[in-house]
């Protein structure tokens, strides 16, 4: 009998796609240990962008988070998604960072780190799957799914044995923006049990409905592990519901050990959370929606409701079939990129600055800019050269992995910050997202003498 295993994301991708990953720990914390009964493969909770909105938004320690998790829930393995040579950030970082992340990273508390790049170069994953497997943790190598002329079932199986060769464990397939059929899974997912003996993961969302036919396919060709939310949090351009796969797959003969109890509780505590952020406005209902017009666009989950939030910030929501259209166009002229995290807000932010200037490439990101100098790695296809010419001018792109032209930057940054880092997580929380670090440096401190002037007054 075929044993099917899941990963569960309302930690994570889940809330990250319905809301921007406005979801705090005082919300899932009581939650915890019941989810650590539940028999789940492992429970994806950092990474991605939960880093940066803890300490934009949440006023929230990532890493105490990422501690306190770990506490709660310690029969359960804990998953991160990392963005290889960028980490968490929204660039490339030296070897020494990149490396330090993933120590710390297994050190408070994570057991398997997916790894990818946006631009699935391997040059850009090896190192962090290097230290991953140095450090005794799971290193599941992600490979970015998309379509294009050139990502081809050759082109995505020549990468898979790369991961295999660098000592990745599992194989995660990442349809981030949910436009991977059923027939396309069960092709790729059949061709990477062909080419490796190893696991496979398939992580998709529903954006464009497929998903429940895409992981059922997927189960089909031999996927090992499943990606999936609790209901409450599912669907939309969130994961396909943990509870009605279990169910199916049960029903179709498959091993799955979830306990469905355990699962019945973890949904109903999140039902009224999920309630709140409908009312408070924080999950808009577009988010919960079916749109196959992601089919033509490719706007992953994360990526629709930044978009969202983008335009409705500039007052600019009547322009979001605009924004939409200009998505795939940008993507071409910059060859190609996967819409994922970095370059899926970089095309997304250029098709607005596109659509709302009046005329294309006008106004250019300094990311957008860094990404034609070859500063993310090599795109799939060529950038469309005359693009290429208006953004850059005279001059040369890079050649080479651009993480060999950076210093190390560890140790320089600890002694610069001295009594400002409390601890080498400090550390890199400020080389991730320096200003936001800084501003969250200072409010820990402020805080924490008030806590101090009370207990003197109070005493």
């Amino acid at each position: 009998m075929q044993k099917v295993q899941f990963v569960e994301t309302v930690l994570r991708d889940a809330n990250q796609s319905l809301m921007a990953t406005r979801l705090p720990y005082e919300k899932f914390e009581p939650i915890l240990e019941t989810m650590d009964r539940a028999g789940y493969y492992a429970v994806e909770c950092w990474g991605g962008a939960t880093f940066d909105v803890c300490l934009r938004y949440l006023n929230e320690d990532p890493w105490e988070r990422l501690r306190k998790i770990r506490a709660k829930m310690p029969n359960t393995k804990l998953q991160m998604l990392l963005r290889g040579q960028n980490i968490l950030g929204y660039k490339h970082y030296p070897d020494d960072v990149v490396r330090k992340f993933v120590q710390h990273a297994v050190k408070n508390g994570i057991d398997i780190i997916r790894i990818f790049d946006a631009l699935n170069d391997p040059d850009n994953l090896k190192v962090a799957v290097e230290e991953t497997v140095k450090c005794g943790a799971i290193a599941s190598g992600a490979i970015s799914y998309t379509t294009s002329p050139v990502h081809t079932l050759a082109n995505y199986v020549k990468l898979v044995k790369e991961l295999a060769a660098m000592g990745c464990s599992t194989i995660c397939i990442k349809d981030m923006a949910g436009i991977m059929g059923p027939q396309e899974a069960y092709d790729l997912v059949s061709a990477i049990k062909d080419a490796v003996d190893l696991p496979v993961d398939v992580h998709t969302h529903c954006t464009t409905g497929l998903a429940f036919m895409t992981l059922l396919k997927s189960v089909e060709a031999g996927a090992d592990i499943i990606d999936t939310a609790t209901p409450p949090f599912s669907g939309g351009t969130s994961q396909a519901s943990t509870d009605t796969l279990s169910y199916a797959l049960k029903q179709l003969g498959y091993q799955v050990d979830l306990d469905d109890a355990v699962l019945k509780e973890v949904a109903d505590y999140f039902k009224p959370v999920r309630d709140g952020f409908i009312a408070d406005g924080t999950l808009m209902p577009k988010s919960m929606a079916t749109d196959t017009q992601c089919l033509t666009y490719q706007v992953p989950g994360g990526m629709l409701s930044n978009l969202l939030s983008q335009l409705k910030t500039m007052n600019a929501l009547d322009r979001l079939d605009e924004a939409l259209a200009e998505t795939p166009r940008v993507r071409k002229d910059l060859g190609y990129p996967p819409l994922v995290t970095p370059t899926s807000q970089m095309v997304g932010v250029q098709a607005v600055t596109n659509v709302l200037q009046g005329e294309r490439y006008k106004k250019v990101s300094n990311e957008v800019r860094a990404y034609c100098r070859g500063e993310y790695g090599r795109t799939p296809a060529p950038i469309d050269p005359e693009v290429q010419k208006q953004i850059l001018g005279d001059e040369k792109p890079l050649t080479g992995r651009y993480a060999d032209t950076l210093e190390p930057a560890f140790e320089k940054t600890k002694a610069e910050l001295g009594d400002t880092a409390r601890s080498d997580e400090d550390v890199l929380s400020y080389i991730a997202f320096p200003q936001l670090a800084e501003a969250f440096f200072e409010k820990r401190k402020a805080d924490e003498e008030k806590v101090v002037k009370y207990t003197i007054e109070e005493a």
